[in-house]
């Protein structure tokens, strides 16, 4: 399988700060590629960097044959963005917001009213085409961002944070829409995200990303089966450091994860080990507040290899970056 994007020792540095530490991957042509992550892991400074809009600080990216340093005028003419902040003029109709995007893009008069139509019945806007975006939903104006994007007809398609700010029915709308684009255009996408089902719903294969570092990378089920059995989550205010020393000493437990009040177990037969497991915790006068057993997910994942949730950092972001850049400097 051709690859399309080949990424190599990237890395972004703010003054101190490393947003982005020497990541390497590599996307093969036609797929979804997920970057998934808390707010301020370094998602979206990468894709800033791999669509030339930021300057890496160090390492080598090749899209299509294309240097992003030494080619940035080409590799722009390739690829399409749709930025996580919203970036269509509201005063303009559909219409008129991909007219002025084609003429960016210096496609001739004739070929940009072929395109456009192409556009308008490929996002569903047909109808709402000649009605100003101002009175638009947040699921038609996304999908005039991603139709947008489109408009030149990208080698490779850039979302950050597509769904973000979009409530529950819009964003499963949108995900439907995003696999069909992929599906029957062939067009590879690379998405950000901190949203744990989006990755899993649309990605052929995703990239956990924390602390500007990838720490795992393969495709949603292979990340999953790697935990290697259920996981009974074990949730014990006070005592989960207690819970994961005495687990630690019995040999059907094949990974323990501790973060914050809680303590997960992966293991096989989980609902048959639930008796013994609160059996275990009342010998040791530990008070169990609730037992969960389910399948393991991206979530449980990205805890076995960060110790915490994408929800415990999510809410940290930039004020978190910045604070840890302060204190170096206060050193």
């Amino acid at each position: 399988m051709e690859k399309i994007i080949k990424v190599k020792n990237l890395s972004k540095k703010f003054g101190e700060f490393q947003a982005v530490g020497g990541i390497s991957f590599e996307v093969n042509e036609g797929e979804i590629f997920g970057l998934l992550g808390p707010n301020g892991a370094g998602k979206t400074t990468t894709i800033k960097m791999l669509t030339t809009l930021l300057q890496p600080t160090g390492g080598e990216v090749d899209i299509a044959g294309l240097d992003i340093r030494s080619d940035p005028k080409d590799v722009r003419k390739i690829i399409g963005i749709i930025f996580q902040d919203p970036s269509l003029d509201e005063e303009l109709t559909g219409r008129e917001n991909l007219e002025f995007h084609a003429i960016l893009y210096k496609i001739d008069k004739e070929k940009r009213t072929e395109r456009i139509s192409e556009i308008l019945k490929l996002i569903e806007l047909e109808d709402k085409a000649d009605i100003l975006v101002k009175n638009y939903s947040g699921g038609m104006k996304r999908r005039l961002e991603i139709g947008r994007g489109l408009i030149h007809q990208p080698k490779v398609l850039f979302l950050d944070e597509p769904t973000l700010g979009l409530d529950v029915q819009t964003r499963r709308h949108i995900w439907d829409y995003i696999k069909k684009l992929n599906e029957t255009h062939k067009v590879t996408i690379i998405l950000t995200t901190h949203y744990i089902e989006e990755a899993d719903f649309l990605t052929n294969r995703v990239a956990f990303i924390d602390h500007g570092k990838i720490v795992a990378l393969d495709t949603p089920t292979a990340l999953k089966n790697k935990l290697g059995g259920d996981v009974v989550s074990i949730k014990s205010p006070g005592n989960a450091a207690a819970l994961e020393t005495i687990f630690k000493k019995t040999k059907w437990v094949r990974r323990i994860t501790k973060h914050e009040d809680f303590i997960d177990l992966t293991l096989v037969e989980a609902e048959k080990k639930v008796p013994e497991i609160i059996n275990i915790a009342t010998k040791n006068r530990i008070k169990i507040e609730s037992v969960n057993i389910h399948k393991p997910s991206l979530e449980d994942v990205f805890i076995y290899y960060t110790g915490k949730t994408i929800r415990e950092e999510a809410g940290e972001g930039w004020k978190g970056m910045m604070r840890s850049v302060r204190m170096k400097r206060n050193r």
